[in-house]
């Protein structure tokens, strides 16, 4: 099995073991609490918007996508979900603390780009065949991880899906986030 396939197929399941981590070694301190409070927030919110545009098609274990989404958030940046998770994450890291916090992020941050970038080159190898040269236009146009200010104009004209729907998408990943901060709080007690 191709290695970018693997991180795709179980990117869900892979950080898990990030995630123990984090909550072995959590120390929440009130300044980075809120601090990470904010970076939760944001990236959820991030996530939040993507999928009202993509769809629950982000869910999947197959690489493709039934068309190419450009609107919303994509039209800032070709990945807005695996941002969002990243903020996620640091929101997490910065909440549960650690004796050494910037290392517990820097771990965390090597993790996600080092999955991301595998993910992200094999997403785009499947995209380029499905969809051509509409795909390597989006590609010049928006980049890749650091959102571009001003969306980029283009023809994709969708409509976000609505909060309630998007939300049932979301259970999972606002499942995960309580679970970890309730074995954070939980590791406080012991």
């Amino acid at each position: 099995m191709d290695i970018r396939q693997f991180f795709f197929q179980y990117r869900s399941y892979t950080p898990i073991p990030l995630a123990l981590l984090i909550i072995y070694f959590s120390q929440p301190e009130p300044p980075y609490f809120w601090i990470g409070f904010i970076f939760l927030i944001a990236g959820e919110g991030i996530r939040i918007s993507a999928v009202r545009y993509a769809g629950g098609v982000t869910r999947t274990t197959k690489v493709g996508a039934p068309s190419l989404c450009t609107a919303g958030p994509y039209a800032h940046t070709r990945n807005p979900l695996y941002i969002g998770n990243m903020l996620m994450y640091t929101g997490i890291v910065l909440i549960a603390g650690a004796p050494n916090i910037w290392l517990m992020l820097a771990v965390t941050w090597a993790f996600f780009l080092t999955q991301y970038s595998l993910i992200i080159a094999l997403e785009e190898e499947t995209l380029t065949k499905l969809f051509g040269r509409d795909y390597l236009i989006y590609r010049e146009n928006v980049p890749a991880l650091i959102p571009r200010l001003k969306p980029w104009p283009n023809e994709d004209k969708r409509k976000p899906a609505a909060l309630k729907q998007t939300l049932t998408t979301e259970r999972r990943t606002l499942q995960n986030v309580v679970l970890i901060l309730f074995f954070i709080l939980l590791r406080l007690q012991f």
